[in-house]
């Protein structure tokens, strides 16, 4: 079966992916075929099954020349926000999970993600560092409403004063604004929104638990006049579907109190590709063979060249153009700014349990 699902798009309520790819790791398949003798056409909604991983080590590593950061932490694993054409969907298969529906639905929270990264950050060899969280899956993904494992990993990142940049599609980040304004005032934190487009059909369809793109525009204000840097980051520019909004998105988040701006073209790694243009076949049928068409020339004629230096920004006449559109635009609004680097001086532990009290 590869990589792509079934031919018919199954669609089920409240989630973007159509079914489930098979595992790459798995030796077999299992494929739904319709026997003719009973067909239900109202599926059952869906629902969320979330489990526990005890982790012995929350601060993961990279050496990506396309990433300004050099360790992340992730919260949680799987996203219920299930926006279509994440790029983090096919982690799942080292879990023995499909990057499907089972991405969507089959979550693992870390609980003790907290009290790993004290531990961590109270080595004396620790350097520190940004830590970017939210670069894989959603640490503020509707789950974490109730299980707070994201605001207990910032409240120690607070404690330790170490610097932080979190980007994020979910608007209960706005739950956190009080350790947010906090650490914003030491330099230690900035933060990324991420809005695809402004349409909120379009935005339904295509991140549909994801809070709609008024909510996001709100929240940039909130966090703005709180004093917490922002940028808007028009992540990922569809081409044929969303691409015509970027100077619209980049105005709203302005007008809402954005500081920057970045944008990455659409990528479709292993397992994605599939799933989008099933996704795409079924929502926008009359575009679906454009929009791959243009994703093509993004990327020397393939559904994704993962190559370090053009996997986020494409290549081609289109990326040049879309890239030159944001450079006018941020410029415009003064968007096209750097901003500036967070603090790591400040970083110091925390007294702790056991420790030896000074004389003066």
């Amino acid at each position: 079966m590869g990589n792509d699902l079934t031919r018919q798009y199954h669609r089920t309520p409240g989630r973007a992916a159509g079914g489930n790819p098979a595992v790459r790791f798995d030796r077999l398949a299992a494929e739904a075929v319709d026997d003719g003798w009973y067909h239900d056409p109202d599926l059952p909604v869906l629902r969320t099954q979330v489990s526990d991983e005890q982790i012995g080590r929350v601060i993961s590593r990279n050496t990506s020349p396309d990433l300004s950061f050099d360790r992340s932490i992730n919260p949680y694993r799987g996203c219920e926000h299930g926006c279509i054409y994440c790029y983090a969907r096919p982690s799942h298969a080292y879990l023995g999970l499909s990057p499907g529906l089972d991405f969507e639905t089959q979550l693992i929270a870390r609980p003790n993600a907290a009290a790993q990264l004290h531990k961590e950050l109270s080595n004396p060899r620790y350097q520190p560092a940004t830590i970017a969280i939210g670069t894989n899956t959603d640490a503020y993904q509707p789950i974490e409403k109730d299980r707070r494992i994201m605001r207990d990993v910032l409240t120690v990142l607070r404690d330790f004063n170490h610097p932080v940049a979190i980007v994020t599609k979910g608007t209960l980040i706005a739950r956190d604004v009080d350790i947010l304004a906090d650490m914003a005032a030491k330099g230690l934190v900035r933060v990324g929104i991420s809005i695809t487009t402004l349409d909120p059909k379009t935005s339904r369809a295509m991140e549909p638990r994801v809070p709609l793109p008024l909510a996001r525009l709100r929240v940039i204000r909130q966090l703005s006049d709180a004093g917490v840097p922002v940028r808007v980051m028009v992540s990922p520019v569809v081409p044929a579907l969303t691409d015509h909004e970027l100077e619209a998105i980049l105005q709203a988040a302005h007008d809402a109190g954005a500081v920057a701006a970045s944008c990455i073209m659409l990528r479709l790694p292993l397992e994605v590709a599939g799933l989008f243009k099933n996704w795409l076949e079924a929502e926008f049928p009359d575009r679906a063979a454009r929009i791959m068409g243009r994703v093509r020339s993004l990327h020397g004629g393939r559904d994704y060249d993962p190559a370090f230096g053009k996997r986020m920004q494409g290549q081609g006449v289109w990326a040049k153009i879309t890239q030159q559109r944001f450079k006018l635009a941020a410029a415009r609004l003064g968007l096209d700014r750097s901003l500036p680097p967070l603090r790591t001086d400040l970083f110091a532990r925390p007294p702790q349990t056991g420790d030896q009290l000074t004389l003066f």
